[in-house]
């Protein structure tokens, strides 16, 4: 009973996604910009969810009491109070400028906007190339991830290979139709959905909790009531919250919704809420997890300690509702990544380097087709998924947080030269590549090369080479942008 609920209610949300997609397809234009940005016209709430729904879905479903499970409710810390900020912030010093310039040049997309500030296609198709490469083994493992919950929910009557084929199809259906409106409009309902799920549950286990000998305080280990609890030292925890904001910051499906708010008040308004909303929804997470942990829960082998949780101290029918809706939060991030890589590959490669003159209704076309290849290439990689897609995918926060500060020095520095912007970007890649796939290397002591740096994660220290590198060549190149930069940067002073 409880798969069938489980499965139905997953069908129930395909089918209102894909009645919200044709209602958005009759509104859209057929225009490449229209497509991938929803004529730069969504107001706060739909922003605020589209965003929210996008980002933080299924991590907080899974990822989010598993952490706590088996670490500890600090990750609060980590993702609610730390990212949650931190975020914001970046919403405001990188998000809003970026806004700015993108209403007042028709930007689309971050590569187009560095390639346009530098005059240069090789910036703009740099920048496209790393999206794409972090984004494409991030995509697959949504697929994987999707593939294997249908399984688990049928009992295998629906084996892997079909379900996350199934869902790559409803994808492809659903993105190929609607476009940034129509995803934006269910990631409404759905972050609106998650949300009120989440809470529902805490209250409920809560209660459970509270009846039985010593309360909701005995659910609580002993060493997690202390946080840290000598686990994590500060500089872990602030090379976590700060490689997984910066790179939250550079991932494409969440920059791109920097260009899309309606007014400057839209914006200003929803990255004012966005730390209340993330703060909202991982502490009832994160602590679900730790309870887990203190009742004496066993964690599946490979599976996730949420639904074990949910079983032993809620209905079927409710649990049954928790879980699918955690499998359609999955498809409210998956689309939106699928929309973000087609519109860098049409309009950050196709366009500059294969036909320029590639008109907006041409483009609109191209982008759909895009959705098409990007998402079954996606799906036949998840079919095998290949270990070292598997770590690209693990480690793509850190990757895209590279391009943060790079991008952060462009939008403000007027100094800052084509030069200085190539080593910055290529340069922290590289040496975050480095230090992922390569061995350990240490120079007279000296880590070049390592797991850490005097505590401090390799994303964090990537992102301070990427800043030297664009900083330091900027001072002793000679500027090189499209036109004048105080021309350029009219708009966003």
């Amino acid at each position: 009973m409880s798969a069938l609920l489980e499965v139905g209610i997953v069908a129930a949300y395909m089918v209102v996604a894909l009645a919200v997609g044709a209602v958005a397809y009759r509104v859209t234009d057929r225009t490449a910009e229209d497509y991938y940005l929803a004529g730069r016209g969504l107001g706060t709430g739909v922003l605020l969810f589209t965003t929210f729904a996008t980002l933080l879905s299924a991590f907080t479903f899974f990822g989010g009491p598993n952490t706590a499970f088996s670490s500890g409710p600090e990750w609060i810390l980590v993702m609610g109070l730390m990212d949650g900020v931190l975020f914001g912030l970046l919403w405001y010093l990188l998000g809003y400028r970026q806004w700015l310039l993108g209403r007042a040049h028709g930007y689309v997309t971050l590569g187009e906007m560095l390639g346009d500030r530098f005059g240069s296609k090789t910036l703009r198709g740099l920048v496209a190339g790393v999206s794409i490469f972090w984004l494409f083994p991030y995509v697959m493992l949504q697929q994987v991830g999707a593939g294997t919950a249908l399984e688990a929910l049928t009992d295998g009557l629906v084996p892997y290979w079909a379900g996350a084929g199934f869902i790559t199809l409803f994808m492809i259906a659903y993105v190929v139709l609607s476009g940034m409106r129509g995803v934006a409009w269910t990631d409404t309902l759905q972050g609106v959905f998650m949300l009120s799920m989440v809470w529902l549950a805490f209250a409920w286990i809560a209660n459970a909790l509270a009846a039985e000998p010593g309360g909701i305080g005995a659910a609580m280990p002993d060493e997690f009531r202390a946080l840290g609890g000598g686990v994590y030292s500060p500089q872990w925890m602030l090379s976590q919250a700060v490689g997984i904001a910066f790179g939250v910051t550079m991932f494409p499906q969440v920059n791109q919704r920097f260009f899309v708010g309606k007014s400057e008040k839209v914006l200003k308004r929803t990255f004012a809420l966005w730390p209340v909303l993330v703060v909202l929804l991982f502490v009832p997470a994160f602590l679900l997890g730790s309870w887990a942990q203190g009742v004496g829960l066993a964690m599946p082998d490979g599976g996730n300690v949420l639904p074990v949780l949910l079983a032993e101290y809620t209905p079927g029918w409710f649990a049954a509702l928790v879980v699918a809706g955690a499998l359609a939060a999955m498809m409210s991030s998956s689309d939106s990544m699928l929309l973000s890589g087609a519109s860098y590959f049409t309009r950050d490669l196709y366009r500059p380097f294969v036909n320029a003159d590639a008109s907006e209704s041409y483009e609109n076309k191209l982008g759909r087709i895009g959705v098409v290849v990007f998402a079954s290439a996606t799906f036949v990689a998840s079919l095998f998924t290949p270990g070292t897609l598997v770590e690209i995918g693990e480690t793509a926060f850190g990757g895209f947080a590279q391009l943060a500060l790079p991008v952060g020095v462009a939008l403000y520095w007027r100094n800052t030269t084509r030069s200085g912007m190539l080593a910055g970007v290529a340069g922290s890649q590289l040496f975050y590549l480095a230090t992922v796939f390569g061995p350990t290397v240490y120079v007279g002591g000296f880590p070049v090369f390592a797991d850490a740096y005097w505590g401090w994660l390799p994303p964090v220290v990537g992102m301070a080479v990427g800043l030297v590198l664009t900083v330091g060549v900027s001072a002793v190149t000679a500027q090189a942008t499209s036109e004048d930069a105080s021309v350029y940067f009219e708009a966003a002073d």
